[in-house]
């Protein structure tokens, strides 16, 4: 027993060089033999720019769209291949293996004559493909996601990276910020529809190319930009930082410190009947038959109008409160925990806190403002805001109460709101005052994050 609970010791050195090559298929590097090995290190970005994805909507041509197929194909395959190899150098011959063993593996794999098609995608995306694998081992090892599981075709979006020699780019002179891009093995430019133009004069780092379950073909355009900063949003007459609360609710969606509301769009309850009906209809339907894939069809262009309509009714608010306030204030949610809760996980996930949240924190990196994140531990709900006396526990369902302290009269979420607006605003000044003179305030403040003798002063 105690030899079983022993930890697994790993090869390396010659023997480790040998079961690769030998047991596994990985041959051994052969360029650059006598050059020491460096290791492989992200791509910084350019000093004072920001990171920017912009996302296009385009028309594929057959043929582009039955290569593209091919690519998400043979993406996903690769990606499940150096997973199974991975698996296997460790649970057989505990061998580690990386980015650079399962890079050479597909070499192999190219050639060999089981798998020719995959000489018909571009290595640089398959190589990408790896790079994901590696991405996800490493954030598993961090203790931040779970082990790496296979994609499937069915449960897996469609997706393919193509890095800067996997694409070209020529901007139009006449319409900065547009032009035509052709992708690796392909010879005709994409049909983008240019909603927005890209920063002029900058080349894309990355474009990923995704489908999906609509059918629908999307372009993401990682770019390197300087975004200018808004100006400083003051509260009037004084020179202090204008400061909102952000209450996340379901009753409303958002509740200000001011009493205003943003209300709840709960679009999935609005479609409910509509998808209940396109459900039994897609069950009525043979299994493996064309009017089955019409059906899966219908439901999935629903799904994909009811993210869309939600993810720019949240771009539009979140953009307001980035752009009218200096100091944003909100509460550290453990929204994974919340979705366990049975009764409460579709009105959660139907009001996207999570993306909420998210869209607050990039936004205020661009633009230069501060979002703070209250301790989720703060009695935010249960804190008089007027005389700061802290009540009884409150359930779900009292939506207002009276403070036994001082007699104010409150609203459940504007009361917490306001709180909210209280503390982040204090953790704010302990972080500016603490920071030498001339220097802004970093554009993310988290409570639990903040060294102890700040929390006391």
């Amino acid at each position: 027993m105690a030899e079983a609970a022993e930890q697994k010791k790993r090869v390396i050195g010659a023997e480790a060089k040998r079961l690769k090559r030998e047991v596994l298929g990985v041959p051994d590097q052969r360029k650059h033999q006598q050059r020491a090995a460096n290791p492989l290190t992200r791509r910084a970005k350019e000093p004072g720019t920001q990171q920017r994805v912009y996302r296009y909507r385009f028309y594929p041509t057959d043929s582009q769209a039955e290569q593209l197929i091919q690519t998400f194909g043979a993406c996903r395959w690769v990606y499940n291949e150096g997973l199974a190899l991975r698996v296997k150098a460790w649970e057989e011959h505990s061998v580690s293996l990386g980015f650079a063993e399962t890079s050479r593996a597909l070499t192999g794999w190219r050639r060999a004559p089981e798998t020719p098609w995959l000489q018909d995608v571009s290595s640089t995306v398959l190589q990408q493909s790896l790079r994901h694998l590696d991405s996800a081992f490493a954030r598993f090892f961090k203790g931040s996601t779970k082990y790496p599981k296979p994609k499937r075709k069915h449960r897996t979006r469609d997706s393919a990276t193509y890095v800067r020699t996997g694409f070209r780019w020529h901007e139009d002179p006449e319409r900065p910020g547009t032009g035509l891009i052709a992708l690796a093995k392909q010879t005709e430019p994409l049909d983008v529809r240019w909603s927005r133009p890209l920063p002029a004069g900058v080349t894309p780092v990355k474009l990923t190319v995704t489908r999906d379950r609509a059918g629908r073909f999307f372009l993401y355009a990682l770019v390197e930009e300087r975004i200018a900063p808004l100006p400083a949003a003051l509260a009037p007459g004084t020179d202090t930082p204008k400061a909102v609360g952000i209450d996340l609710g379901l009753a409303a969606l958002v509740t200000l410190d001011d009493g205003s509301t943003v209300d709840h769009p709960k679009l999935l309850k609005k479609y409910e009947k509509k998808l209940a009906r396109l459900q039994r209809e897609l069950h009525r339907k043979q299994k493996g038959s064309a009017n089955r894939g019409k059906a899966r069809a219908k439901i999935a262009r629903l799904y994909a109008l009811i993210s869309d309509v939600r993810k720019d009714g949240l771009d539009q608010l979140t953009t307001r409160l980035v752009r009218e306030n200096q100091v944003l204030v909100v509460e550290d949610l453990a929204v994974a925990n919340l979705l366990r809760v049975k009764r409460l996980s579709k009105s959660i996930a139907d009001a996207s806190w999570g993306t909420i949240l998210d869209m607050l924190r990039y936004k205020a990196a661009w633009y230069g403002r501060t979002l703070v994140v209250v301790d989720r531990f703060f009695p935010s709900t249960r804190r008089c805001s007027a005389c700061h006396t802290k009540g009884e526990r409150l359930g779900l369902s009292v939506r207002s109460w009276t403070c036994a302290a001082c007699d104010a009269a409150h609203d459940r979420d504007g009361n917490a709101a306001v709180n909210l607006r209280d503390e982040g605003l204090r953790l704010y000044e302990l972080v500016a005052t603490a920071l030498p003179p001339g220097k802004a305030p970093p554009s993310l403040i988290r409570a639990s994050e903040l060294p102890e003798y700040v929390m006391t002063a």
